[in-house]
């Protein structure tokens, strides 16, 4: 029997010094920076291009596809296994110890954005595809490991991939966790407006947080025209120190700017996280703004402060299989020009509709003057248990483990493995391993990707020589 721990550990060097080189590429999409060649802005595409140049190199057949998305290529046969991975990482934020695309080893830990979401996950994956394929292991399947550069926005590269090419019949994706995600809750977002008007003595210049819909905001700026500066400033150290916060209080020529540091998280699982934006909207709900300002703030005060599951709609809802329905208010974002700009994101199970939390929402909107627009949605995914690509997943695991208790699991982030009838989610974060993705200071243990490529190492192979 193959020793694929022992396999792994001699990838070991060769595996980091390819993935730090991805990731010193800081691969965030820049709409700001699109062009036709590049519609994503330059540095999601020159990622790709160096994995695909990489795993041509590695011998691979691959294929650029319209700079959004690619893919590398191994075997032959009627069926193909599909491993999904992306390039694209988050905006890095701010609170960092190290340099976000300078990483670094620490304590056997790999610090840098995309430690975990999602390249060394998908470079693990890569590399146990790449010993396969080097051992001259027979593949009875064709194996396409394919690489989006939009997985955080809108799946852009792979849309485009399924356009384009043929279906895979059952496939992984390595961005999430460890045993197995069989299913994914549905994802929605609402868009909140409110105009932008204010009253005479207190004023909401501009009101700013969040970088994404999907990240729970660290930071929240707002800057205010207020009667008297000297109390709303005592008022809001007073308020700082009385909350698991950080912020500043400062005098400008244009107004007071106030600032709020909590702590970000994935849109997934936000009450891991401390909103800066609602806690902010939480000290200005006190004074008496007017206006679409008001409502804003009071909206976001009353109704997403400290509330992940609607239950200030009165829209909490729990499927007994797929579990919570989660509610991260990601942007949040107030000017004199365009007034309120909310980006709420849903995360449901089977049982519950868009509709119905627009539904929910517009209820509470209608009341103070506020408008909701729903956006694109994605049903929930569910593969059943019982499902080979399942069980093999899920054996490999336990046997390069030893957690025999493990079970598929259900989850509120999404992946590309939604994208296909028979595909799941497989690691690669490990159950003791913290989850830092989206977060400052993201990493994951050097000891746990090499684990992780054992895993994969020994579930590609059992997928494709059955």
């Amino acid at each position: 029997m193959t020793d694929w721990l022992k396999a792994a550990q001699s990838q070991e060097k060769d595996y980091l010094n390819d993935l730090t080189a991805l990731m010193k590429i800081p691969s965030v999409r820049d709409d700001s920076a699109a062009t036709d060649e590049y519609p994503l802005g330059p540095r999601p595409a020159q990622a790709l291009a160096a994995f695909l140049e990489m795993a041509e190199q590695d011998g691979f057949r691959t294929k650029n596809i319209d700079n959004v998305v690619g893919y590398a290529e191994w075997g032959e046969g009627d069926e193909t296994l599909a491993i999904l991975a992306h390039l694209d990482v988050m905006p890095a934020g701010k609170g960092w110890d190290t340099d976000p695309f300078d990483p670094v080893i620490k304590d056997g830990n790999l610090y840098g954005r995309g430690a975990s979401d999602d390249k060394g996950p998908g470079m693990a994956a890569y590399y146990a595809l790449k010993y396969l394929k080097d051992q001259g292991v027979i593949f009875n399947k064709r194996v396409r490991f394919i690489v989006g550069t939009d997985e955080e926005s809108n799946w852009t590269g792979m849309h485009r991939y399924f356009e384009v090419e043929p279906a895979p019949t059952l496939g992984f994706s390595p961005d999430a966790e460890f045993p197995v995600i069989n299913g994914e809750k549905g994802q929605v977002s609402l868009k909140i407006g409110a105009p932008a008007t204010n009253g005479d003595q207190y004023v909401l210049e501009s009101f700013h947080s969040g970088l994404r819909f999907n990240m729970v905001p660290r930071e929240a700026v707002a800057l205010v025209t207020v009667p008297d500066r000297n109390e709303v400033t005592a008022a809001f150290d007073q308020f700082v120190d009385d909350n698991p916060i950080s912020g500043t209080a400062e005098e400008t020529a244009e107004g007071l700017r106030l600032t709020v540091i909590g702590k970000a998280a994935h849109g997934m699982e936000p009450e891991q996280g401390i909103n800066a934006g609602t806690y902010l909207a939480t000290f200005l709900d006190r004074y008496n703004f007017a206006g679409g300002a008001k409502s804003f703030i009071h909206f976001l005060a009353k109704y997403l402060h400290l509330d992940t599951r609607m239950a200030g709609f009165d829209g909490a809802f729990t499927d007994p299989v797929m579990g919570e329905l989660t509610m991260n208010a990601g942007i949040l974002n107030f000017d004199q020009d365009n007034g309120a700009d909310i980006d709420m994101n849903f995360r449901f199970p089977k049982g519950i509709t868009p509709d119905e939390l627009e539904t929910n929402v517009k209820r509470v909107t209608d009341q103070l003057g506020m408008t909701v627009a729903q956006g694109p949605s994605q049903k929930p995914h569910y593969v059943d248990p019982e499902d080979p690509i399942v069980k093999t997943l899920m054996q490999a695991y336990i046997d390069q483990t030893g957690d025999t208790d493990a079970k598929p699991e259900v989850v509120g982030g999404g992946t590309y493995g939604r994208l296909m009838d028979r595909g799941v989610a497989f690691g690669a974060l490990m159950p003791q391993t913290p989850n830092t993705m989206h977060q400052a200071n993201e990493f994951q243990p050097v000891a746990a990707l090499i684990k992780s490529m054992a895993i994969y190492m020994e579930a590609i192979n059992n997928l494709v020589t059955d």
